[in-house]
């Protein structure tokens, strides 16, 4: 176990010193077993300033002692591990490397001052054994975050045999399946399957798109809870009252996953299905009845864009929503949405459980942005990069058949530049790529209207994508959100139209510039065979963890695989684009277009 590799740099000041318990790990660090190893560290530093540590994953206890007066401070710092993690310790100055077992050593008196840090690290007991325990540590709290919550945690219910069955019209033997464990891969799904969240081992922090938990890049098998039939079911058919609520904004595939809800809700023999009309608002507005659904009425919605049942954005509080599932009778909801929604289920999942009530709540994620932790990717995003496909290439046509045409093209991405990243990479046809993730200038000689003057000189021609919340630094804010609580974005599109052509037209240079917002387009269209496939299996498998007895958890798809993640680790914060990814790079390659993160 590497801890604390860096020396601090300090020039003048008071010495102190101080004595700190450090274990690595995420959560609920006070709570833990104080691993072995005691560092004694004796350093020169400023008063009344602050030295910080980054990239260390928590500060378990921290001792400062002084002349005259001592202090001790006890915190635990958690969630999110690169955080920079600050306490009062005077003057910091940066930090260099440091090897494991190096040491420093110094005489030192009660005020003593000196232009560098001295320190001693006592290693010995930092072996093996102690990395392994904390890797194990880190494997088991890892485990106890991703168990998806049950309805067996508040109520005592006794599964009853599985009334699903591939094919609908042949219902499954008598419970003598259910001692047949060596037979139920054939169907189900054990209840102790899981996938590998993760599987590249990085060697170094270094490596293109290394995600590591520690300096040292420790491999931990990070396992997530495996999705589909169980051979053991948590509710009866005949009890069974479910809803079905589409919130935020279109998505392709959204009529897809409905009907795969319906169908496979029927296969297991519940008769009452329900669809809430226009999101949230449907549960306490009273003038939108309820939609009574079943397989003659979802058979060809999939057919069509948009929702059967209507989307909204925002809604009412989470009591009254509970309120109606109440007095509906409602006790499987499930919602499809992106993080402003699934935060919205988590929170009715809490009252339910709050209440007392036998309700189990899955989500299925849906957002064209592809901006969800954790998954490979959502519904609707390789059909809103397929029909991006048409608005490129008419930008394309339009400024090579121009003299010094010059296409923009804005595409869907609030906080998340997948959409023009992944469309780009896929047209070819595309000079500059713009993202919220990757901070540009569009002035000076690196700047983005350069490099158009460049590709005028030498193409003849240029094509420009940009997402629509990049380059918002560079506009007026707003001030002001959307019903579901997002900041509403300054037009980038218009911004770089009208600075394009005022750049050329200040420097004589003709140009002949097309703007075209494919925005709404790409969403309100029907989902392609890859997100129909998508949205097929992601429904079934919300129905299947519904019947399973969980609750608060979304279905995604992981490394291929169909898994149940609980809702809060995929609403902890919004998915980026990683510039320092290697899809990142490849749309760089593509493009061929330099840094504009630099006005030298």
């Amino acid at each position: 176990m590497h801890v604390l590799r860096s020396a601090y740099k300090i020039r003048k000041g008071t010495l102190f010193h101080f004595v700190f318990w450090i274990v690595r790990t995420k959560e609920k660090l006070l709570e833990q077993r104080i691993l072995k190893g005691i560092f004694s560290f004796h350093f020169c530093c400023l008063n009344q300033n602050f030295i910080c540590w980054k990239d260390m994953a928590a500060v378990s206890h921290l001792t400062v002692g002084h002349s005259t007066s001592q202090l001790s401070l006890s915190r635990s710092f958690t969630k999110n591990r690169r955080e920079t993690l600050c306490s009062l310790i005077p003057g910091a100055r940066g930090f260099s490397s440091l090897p494991q077992r190096a040491f420093f050593s110094q005489k030192s008196g009660a005020r003593k001052r000196t232009p560098e840090v001295h320190m001693v690290l006592d290693t010995e007991q930092v072996d093996t054994q102690n990395n392994n325990e904390y890797l194990s540590t880190l494997a088991r709290e890892f485990e106890q975050r991703f168990t998806p919550p049950h309805v067996t945690d508040i109520f005592p219910i006794e599964p009853i045999p599985s009334t699903f069955c591939v094919n609908s019209s042949c219902p499954l033997p008598d419970r003598q399946l259910l001692d047949q464990a060596k037979n139920l891969g054939k169907i189900f799904v054990h209840d102790d399957d899981r996938v590998l969240l993760k599987v590249i081992k990085y060697a170094s922090p270094t490596s293109a798109g290394a995600e590591c938990i520690d300096p040292d890049c420790n491999f931990i098998n990070q396992w997530v809870c495996r999705a589909g039939p169980r051979a053991r079911i948590y509710f009866s058919p005949d009890e069974v009252k479910a809803a079905i609520v589409t919130c935020g904004g279109l998505c392709p595939g959204l009529n897809d996953v409905i009907r795969q809800i319906v169908l496979t809700l029927e296969i297991y023999g519940v008769k009452d299905i329900r669809g809430i009309q226009y999101g949230y608002r449907g549960f306490f507005d009273d003038t939108l009845a309820d939609i009574s659904l079943s397989r003659h009425l979802v058979q060809s919605i999939h057919l069509n864009g948009g929702s059967l049942l209507g989307v909204s954005r925002g809604g009412g509080n989470t009591s009254e929503i509970v309120d109606s599932l109440q007095k509906k009778g409602i006790n499987m909801l499930f919602v499809l949405g992106g993080n402003g929604t699934h935060a919205g289920a988590n929170a009715i999942h809490d009252e339910c459980r709050k209440r007392g009530m036998k309700v189990v709540v899955v989500g299925v994620p849906k957002t064209i942005d592809n901006d969800i932790m954790l998954m490979d990717k959502t519904f609707g995003f390789d059909t809103a990069v397929e029909a991006a496909q048409s608005a490129i290439n008419s930008a394309y046509i339009e400024a090579r058949s121009a003299y010094h045409g010059i296409g923009i093209v804005k595409l869907m991405g609030r906080q998340s530049g997948f959409i023009a990243m992944h469309a780009s990479l896929a047209s070819g046809q595309i000079d500059v790529c713009l993202i919220p993730e990757v901070k540009f200038y569009m002035d000076g000689p690196s700047g983005v209207l350069q490099h158009l003057q460049h590709l005028l000189e030498t193409k003849g021609s240029a094509v420009l994508c940009v997402a629509e919340g990049a380059g918002q630094e560079l506009l007026d804010k707003v001030n002001a959100t959307d019903a579901s609580g997002n900041p509403l974005l300054s037009d980038i599109g218009v911004h770089l139209q009208q600075q394009v052509k005022k750049y050329f037209k200040d420097k004589s240079i003709p140009a002949d510039v097309k703007y075209i917002d494919p925005t709404y387009m790409i969403r309100a269209c029907r989902a392609n065979s890859s997100d129909g496939i998508l949205c097929a299996v992601l429904g079934q498998n919300a129905v299947h963890g519904a019947f399973a007895g969980f609750s608060g958890i979304t279905v995604g798809i992981c490394n291929n695989h169909y898994v149940y993640f609980p809702i809060p680790e995929v609403i902890a914060q919004p998915r980026n684009v990683d510039p320092s990814s290697r899809m990142w790079h490849r749309c760089l390659t593509s493009t061929g277009q330099p840094d504009f993160h630099t006005t030298d």
